[in-house]
């Protein structure tokens, strides 16, 4: 069982330029980057040999998947934060640094909101008269593209990726009644529908699969650690909502961890619903949440019923393996039931805590104010600004300023997770040695370093393991290395 459980969040942004003749998303997110690591420090590029995105967890890639391109020439960053900041085809995409926990999650996804709202600031002053350019943090631009939030979990190698199916398609088909970001309409061939609960549940199409952008799986397979291969697997997580509520976020991290770690901790009793597919569908086109899903076993249940079994299992397990957790999994438990008890009653309860509850109170407000239909254009306008990374326009961060959305962190500390890496993981040494010898540095990657310090060949410092290169382990020597050939031979590199 792994609690605290290393964990990250990569967001990428929808980008329009209002105003442009011509907008070419990549030219435009590549503005948008450019001129917030033009303006911040030294340019540092992301290494690109340790990936290996075609790497399946179920064995040798099927000759139908196509695992996802690695685009090297695109503008691709690393930050002092520990985070990488690139444009991934056609859309910027900030990776958070490895974090310990839930809450860390959170703060270090809105120190990357932020990051992007300051690089729409830099980037409009390179923009022709009468041009805007616009960040959204959502997940659809109503065309029919959908564009990801994913979320990366570090697992035991030892626990079988078959387990992982078994029990994780229920939980993700479900899970959405409390991290969706809410959505109007539909898209991608399903039904028509006023609302729905999430913004990307209508692009899946398989249970389980390597894909990200076709025939996107509920469980994707990519075997990518970025760690000691033989000790790590890593769950990438592409079937969540990019979150502008806070609670929605912590939640959603804090769950899936506990449900994660009871996996790896025991063997609980298979909970499977018939059809993975069309329940995540149709959970998502049902904001009353009751929606009868049918089981394996010939039951039917609600989403929340669902989510009570794992609640409860998760629960159980802690109990009985006497496993105590620290303050923040203690909390996202206890929240995780109060949200559950809430749902049950009446989901709008939630107004005001989650996003969907929150979006949906908002426009059946304005819906009724100003006697408009569901079809109205003005409904989905009123959606898209609640994402707008912008704060002086984004309706959900004027519901937070207002006290409407409610908060879990400070402004202070996302300000300080924008520039400064988190202290328990790997990302501590990697920020910091950006800050501090971002000259002698040319390239990095989740699990290495690359120097230079004019020697015939460059200086390459692993790190494969996330939990060392903490502030605890390395602050001392590397804040006591006055270069970085100093901080080289200490560490024996």
């Amino acid at each position: 069982m792994s609690l605290p459980m290393v964990c990250g969040i990569e967001t990428e942004y929808g980008i329009t330029v209002l105003g442009a003749d011509e907008f070419n998303p990549v030219v435009s997110s590549s503005l948008l980057i450019n001129s917030y690591a033009d303006s911040v420090a030294r340019r540092v590029r992301w290494d690109f040999e340790d990936e290996s995105p075609g790497r399946d967890a179920r064995g040798p890639t099927a000759a139908d998947a196509k695992p996802p391109e690695i685009e090297t020439h695109l503008v691709n960053v690393v930050l002092t934060n520990g985070a990488r900041y690139y444009v991934d085809h056609a859309h910027p995409e900030y990776s958070s640094p490895e974090v310990m926990d839930p809450r860390q999650a959170a703060l270090y996804d809105k120190a990357g909101e932020l990051i992007v709202s300051r690089s729409v600031r830099a980037a409009q002053s390179h923009l022709e008269a009468g041009q805007r350019m616009i960040v959204y943090k959502n997940n659809s631009d109503g065309k029919g593209n959908s564009y990801g939030c994913h979320e990366n979990y570090l697992l035991d190698r030892k626990l079988a990726f078959s387990k992982i199916v078994t029990h994780m398609l229920a939980f993700f088909a479900t899970r959405q009644v409390i991290c969706g970001a809410g959505k109007v309409g539909a898209e991608h061939g399903q039904a028509a529908c006023d609302f729905q609960i999430s913004q990307r549940a209508d692009f899946f199409e398989e249970e389980v699969g390597l894909e990200t952008t076709l025939k996107r799986p509920i469980v994707n397979t990519r075997d990518e650690p970025h760690a000691d291969p033989g000790k790590y697997r890593r769950l990438h997580v592409i079937v969540g909502d990019a979150n502008m509520s806070e609670v929605s976020t912590y939640l959603k991290v804090g769950i899936t961890s506990l449900v994660l770690a009871m996996i790896e901790g025991s063997d609980p009793p298979e909970l499977a619903v018939l059809n993975p597919v069309g329940a995540i569908h149709a959970v998502s086109h049902d904001p009353t949440c009751r929606k009868l899903l049918q089981l394996t076993d010939g039951t039917r249940a609600t989403p929340v019923e669902i989510q009570w079994e794992y609640h409860d299992r998760v629960r159980k397990y802690l109990h009985e393996a006497d496993i105590q957790l620290d303050a923040v999994y203690d909390d996202v438990l206890d929240r995780w039931e109060s949200v559950l008890t809430a749902l049950e009653a009446d989901p709008m309860q939630l107004d005001g805590v989650l996003d969907w509850p929150t979006k949906l109170g908002l426009l059946e407000s304005y819906r009724h104010k100003n006697e408009l239909d569901w079809s109205s254009p003005r409904l989905k306008l009123i959606d898209l600004q609640y994402h707008d990374v912008d704060p002086r326009r984004s309706i959900a961060h004027k519901l937070m300023d207002s006290g409407r959305l409610e908060r879990i962190l400070g402004e202070a500390e996302i300000e300080e997770a924008a520039v400064t890496p988190p202290a328990d993981t790997r990302a501590w040494f990697r920020g910091r040695c950006l800050e501090r010898f971002p000259n002698s540095i040319v390239a990095a990657n989740w699990d290495s370093i690359v120097f230079d310090v004019g020697e015939d060949s460059l200086r390459r410092v692993p790190m494969l393991e996330p939990r060392r290169g903490t502030k605890e382990i390395v602050g001392d020597l590397l804040e006591s290395s006055e270069s970085p050939e100093a901080l080289l031979e200490a560490l024996g590199q």
